[in-house]
Parts: structure tokens; sequence; C-alpha cells
């Protein structure tokens, strides 16, 4: 495993040596103030870890989408406000975080990256979430808290293999039915929306663990809720309620901690 390292070290340009290391494994370039990343990127044809991290970055060349092999993408921290679209050609991307861009959207061709286990972009000024994002059979994590979206599109019942759901800090005001299709789902963060309800399919969650639903608009809850027996945390904290159901006397007995 070949590893290039120059990270931190106040770079305004890329070394001509990192172009000569076509075998390495590894790419660091994070903490500089880079702004460009050029076609020579993609005949680093063996990388698996790229990290681009907390920089100065306005352009990705489409080159990126050359790196067949590449497991891990850090794009976080920079000022990237539109992605090529040859990075849809990255199958084999496990990881990819594009948290702390201007971004706006993501694009359609999100949903392609087929093998994406976890998936950040928080603080994005996301307003909306592409369909094919229910593409994502794979994904585990999803990670979208600190944007603008006020909806979730119907096609996040297709994330079938997810275990954690964060989109705390958005101004939400409801969650589709299909997310009680998320049979797996463990952590559920809802924290610092606008949610008035939640759906009755919120009961069908029988992985669920964690439930954070802190500092939304919340006078009532489905009954439904109280059939999650796995449920080990319940944080219903900072919402008008004026009456709390039954039902959590129950989960309390099984249990849960609920905070109120």
């Amino acid at each position: 495993m070949k590893k290039i390292n120059f990270g931190n070290q106040s770079l305004t340009e890329i070394p001509e040596s990192v172009w000569l290391e076509l075998d390495a494994d590894e790419l660091y370039l994070h903490e500089n103030h880079l702004s460009s990343l050029p076609e020579m990127i993609g005949k680093l044809q063996h990388l698996r870890v790229l990290d681009l991290g907390h920089g100065e970055f306005i352009h990705i060349h489409g080159a990126l989408g050359e790196l067949q092999k590449l497991e891990f993408l850090y794009l976080a921290d920079n000022q990237i406000s539109e992605l090529p679209s040859s990075l849809k050609k990255l199958k084999q991307l496990i990881y990819l975080n594009l948290s702390d861009n201007p971004l706006g959207i993501l694009p359609d061709w999100i949903g392609e990256l087929e093998n994406l286990i976890e998936f950040r972009s928080y603080n994005a000024g996301l307003k909306t979430l592409p369909e094919t994002i229910g593409n994502l059979k794979n994904l585990k994590e999803l990670h979208l808290k600190n944007n603008s979206l006020t909806f979730l599109p119907d096609s996040i019942g297709g994330l079938k293999s997810l275990k954690k759901l964060s989109l705390m800090d958005n101004p939400l005001g409801y969650l589709p039915e299909f997310i009680g299709q998320l049979g797996e789902l463990k952590e559920l963060d809802l924290r610092n929306n606008h949610l008035t309800s939640l759906p009755d399919s919120i009961g069908s969650l029988h992985k669920l663990e964690l439930l954070d639903l802190r500092a939304n608009q919340l006078t009532m809850l489905p009954d439904s809720l109280g059939s999650l027996s796995n449920l080990e945390k319940l944080d219903l904290r900072w919402n008008p309620f004026s009456v709390f159901p039954s039902f959590l006397d129950e989960l309390v007995a099984q249990g849960c901690v609920v905070f109120k």
C-alpha cells in the first residue's frame, strides 16, 4: 500500500511529484490552499482513498471519474458548487462526504453510486433530494443535517439497508409514509425541524433504537409508536405537548429511556 500525504502544508499547487506516483493507493491533500483539481488526477488509477477536505477547492476536474478503484472520497469544507457528472462512474465508492460546500442541489446521478455505504452532505444548502437517492440500496448511513429540506422524496423508502438517518436542523414539515419502509433503521435524528405530526408508518421501524424528536412542533404522537419494542431512547423535549400518550409508560417499562 502506497500513501502520499501532503496534508496541512499550506500548498497553493499540487506538487509535480504526485503525478509520478502512478501506483499510489491513498492521496491526502487536505487542509491546504488548493482551489482546483487538474486533469492529471485521472492518471492515478490505483487510488482507493482521496482526501481533499478543508481546502479552497472550487473546481473538481471530470477526470476524477476515471478513478475506477476509488472507495473513499472526502470533499468536505470547500467551495464546490457543482460536481462533474463523471463522478457517477465511481462504482466502487463506499464513502462520500460533500458536507460544508455550497452545492444547493444533489445531482440525479447520485443514485448511480450503487455501492455507497455512507453518504454525508450536511450544511450544503440542500433544498430537495433527488428521487434517485432511493436507488442507494446498500446505503447504511445518510447524514443530511443543517440543510434547507422541507420534505423528503417518497423514494426514501427504497433505502432498505439504512441504519442511521440524520436530518437534524432542517425545516422539515412532515415525513412521508414511506419512512416506515426503512426496516433496518436503528437511529433516526429529527432534532430541530418543523414537524407537527408523525406518520403511522413510523411504528413499522421495528429495529429502531434511537428516536430524537427534540425541538419540533409536535402536540401528539401516533399510537403505532408504542409498538417499537427495541427502542432504547426517545427524546421529546422542547415540543408543545399538552398531554403525553399512555403508551410512553409501556415503553419505559420495556427499558426505553424517555425524555419529555
